[in-house]
C-alpha cells in the first residue's frame, strides 16, 4: 500500500528550524539515529520543512534525548529527495541505537526564490515561522558571497537592484548583515536592524551566484580573492601544481573568479601547501583565457619532469579590504588595509575628514564624524601601507584616493590613523554610576535619549545585557512634564524572541526628534539575573 511522505519536525531547538529530528510514522512520533547522519541528510530535512539550507548536522544528541521509538537508522539521502522518508534507511524501527545519539539539524533560514536556477533569486529569510524578503539597503557583494558559498553556488557575480526576481508577498526584514566575506554562512555575520529606515518590496535584496562556473577557489588567504589555488573536478577539490607559475596563469585565475587584475603569482611556503589530491599538474596560459581549463593543461611529461611542480597561489586586486580595529565598535577604530596578503595601517600625515568619509562609506558605517591620528586607537603592527592619503570624499574605496606608493612612508605606528563613523553606536545610563538611570544611545557623534513607546521587558533586558548590567530589568515610570533637551534618537524599539542583541531589534528610523515629552524618555533599572 502506498504511503505519503512521513511528516517531520524539529524539537527542543531555538525555533521550528532547529532541533532534534522527529518523524511521525503510524501515528506516532519518534527519533532518528545520529550514526552516519550527515549534511546531505540534514539538507533534505531543512528542504522538507521549508527552512532553507542546512547549517549543521548534529549527530550526538545535541538537542537532548527524545522519547518513544527510534524510527530510522543508517539514513542515506542523496540530497534530491523531497522528504526524509524518501531516503534509504534500515527499515522503520530497525536500529542499533539509543536516544543519546538522536540526530538533529540546524537550518539556515535563508533561500533564493524566483530565479531561473537554484543559484539566483530574491533573498528571503525565515523568521519565527514566516518567510520574508530582505531589504537591499545595506546588502553588498561581501554579504552575497557568503550566501552563495553557503548554498554551494560559488561566489556572487552581481547583486541586481530594481526587483528583477519579482515582489515578495510577506514582510520585508530590515536586517543589515556586515560580513567580511570569509564567514561560512550569514548567521556568522554581525547583524543590525536598529534605526533602519522603512523598506518596500521594490527594494528587495537579490543575488546572481556563479553556480557551476565556480570550478576554482582560493584557500588559506584573508579573502576569497587571494590564496592557494584549488580546482573542482569529478566531484572533489584538488590542488593545482606547476613549476613555472607566473602572472599569465594568475591573470586567468583572477579573471575567472571575478576578482579583478592579478597582483601576484606565488608558490605558497611549506606551512601553507596543500595535502589533498592533485587536480591539475602543469598549466601554461597566454593570459587572455576565460578560465584555467582553457589553458594548455596537457603538457608532456618531459616538460613537467624538468622542474619541480609545487602548489600555486595568487593575490588578485579584489582581495583588498579595509577594516577598523581596536575601537569600541564596528564603526570606529584604527584603519587597516589588507594588501598583498597582509594587513597594515595608514599613516596620519594629512589624514582628514574626506579620507575618513571614504572609509566609513566603504564599510557601510554612514558618514565620518571624526578623523583621528597619533594612534588614537592604539598602535598597529606590520606594514604601514599608505601615507599622504588625499581623498576628495567621493571615492568608492580608500585605494582609489591619491596617496604615496604602497609601503612607501616616513612614519612609525605611533602615527596610525583612525576614524569615528556616524553609525558607531553604544549605550549608557546617564548620570548613573550603577545600573539604573536614563537610557541613552550614542549615534552620529552625539548622545541622545531612547524613547519608551512600545518598549517591552525584552527590550529592557537586552539593553541591560548590552550595558553589562545583567539580563533583566524594569522600565521606570517618570511623571514630571517637560520637553526633552538634546536629541531623542530612537523610539518604538521592539525587541522580540528572535533578537539576541539590542542592535538587532527593529525600531522606528533614526530621528533626533523621536519624542519631545520628558515622560516618554526611557529610564530603566537593571538587575543581575
Amino acid at each position: 500500500m502506498f504511503e505519503g511522505a512521513a511528516v517531520v519536525r524539529l524539537e527542543d531547538g531555538s525555533g521550528r528550524c532547529a532541533g532534534r529530528v522527529e518523524v511521525k510514522h503510524q501515528g506516532q512520533w519518534g527519533t532518528v539515529c545520529g550514526y552516519s547522519w550527515d549534511m546531505t541528510d540534514a539538507a533534505v530535512v531543512c528542504k522538507q520543512l521549508g527552512c532553507g539550507s542546512a547549517l549543521e548536522a548534529h549527530m550526538y544528541g545535541d538537542f537532548g534525548p527524545g522519547s518513544g521509538p527510534i524510527w530510522m537508522d543508517e539514513v542515506g539521502c542523496r540530497g534530491t529527495e523531497s522528504a526524509l522518508s524518501d531516503c534509504t534507511h534500515n527499515g522503520w524501527g530497525q536500529h542499533n541505537c539509543n536516544h543519546g545519539v538522536d540526530a538533529g539539524v540546524t537550518c539556515s533560514g535563508f533561500r533564493l526564490v524566483n530565479g531561473s536556477t537554484a543559484c539566483e533569486g530574491r533573498v528571503e529569510i525565515h523568521v519565527l515561522g514566516t518567510w520574508g524578503s530582505l531589504c537591499a539597503s545595506h546588502w553588498d557583494l561581501l554579504d552575497a558571497h557568503v550566501l552563495c558559498r553557503h548554498l554551494n553556488c560559488g561566489f556572487a557575480e552581481s547583486i541586481p537592484r530594481g526587483g528583477p526576481f519579482g515582489r515578495g508577498t510577506g514582510p520585508v526584514w530590515r536586517d543589515s548583515f556586515h560580513c567580511d566575506g570569509t564567514e561560512a554562512h550569514l548567521g556568522q555575520c554581525p547583524v543590525t536592524a536598529l534605526g533602519a529606515s522603512p523598506c518596500s518590496h521594490e527594494n528587495n535584496a537579490a543575488v546572481i551566484c556563479s553556480a557551476g562556473s565556480a570550478s576554482l577557489r582560493l584557500v588559506g588567504g584573508g579573502s576569497r580573492c587571494d590564496g592557494r589555488v584549488e580546482i573542482f573536478q569529478h566531484g572533489t577539490w584538488g590542488r593545482v601544481l606547476d613549476d613555472q607559475w607566473d602572472m599569465q596563469e594568475a591573470s586567468v585565475v583572477c579573471r575567472q573568479l571575478r576578482c579583478g587584475e592579478a597582483e601576484t603569482a606565488y608558490n605558497p611556503p611549506k606551512p601553507q601547501r596543500g595535502t589533498g589530491p592533485v587536480g591539475l599538474r602543469g598549466v601554461r596560459c597566454a593570459g587572455h583565457e576565460a578560465n584555467l581549463t582553457l589553458c594548455n593543461t596537457s603538457l608532456p611529461e618531459s616538460m613537467l619532469a624538468a622542474g619541480i611542480a609545487e602548489d600555486v597561489g595568487v593575490v588578485c586586486w579584489g582581495s583588498r579590504q579595509v577594516r577598523l580595529v581596536n575601537g569600541p565598535g564596528r564603526c570606529a577604530g584604527r584603519v587597516e588595509i589588507y594588501y598583498q596578503g597582509s594587513w597594515g595601517t595608514i599613516c596620519d600625515d594629512s589624514w582628514d575628514l574626506p579620507d575618513a568619509t571614504v572609509v566609513c562609506h566603504q564599510l557601510g558605517c554612514g558618514g565620518a564624524v571624526k578623523a583621528v591620528g597619533s594612534a588614537h586607537f592604539g598602535e598597529g603592527s606590520g606594514q604601514i601601507w599608505l601615507d599622504a592619503v588625499n581623498c576628495s570624499g567621493a571615492e568608492a574605496a580608500l585605494w582609489d584616493c591619491p596617496a604615496g606608493s604602497w609601503g612607501q612612508h616616513d612614519c612609525g605606528h605611533k602615527e596610525d590613523a583612525g576614524v569615528d563613523c556616524s553609525e558607531f553606536v553604544t549605550l549608557r545610563l546617564e548620570n548613573s554610576d550603577g545600573c539604573s538611570g536614563r537610557l541613552q544611545v550614542f549615534y552620529n557623534g552625539t548622545w541622545g535619549s531612547v524613547c519608551s513607546n512600545s518598549m517591552t521587558l525584552k527590550t529592557v533586558s537586552l539593553a541591560c545585557k548590552e550595558l553589562g548590567c545583567g539580563d533583566r530589568g524594569t522600565l521606570e515610570t517618570r511623571l514630571p512634564y517637560g520637553r526633552v533637551s538634546g536629541p531623542a534618537w530612537l523610539d518604538r524599539v521592539e525587541c522580540g524572541e528572535r533578537n539576541s542583541s539590542f542592535w538587532q531589534c527593529p525600531s522606528a528610523p533614526w530621528d533626533p526628534q523621536s519624542c519631545d515629552d520628558l515622560r516618554d524618555e526611557a529610564h530603566i533599572t537593571c538587575t543581575a539575573g
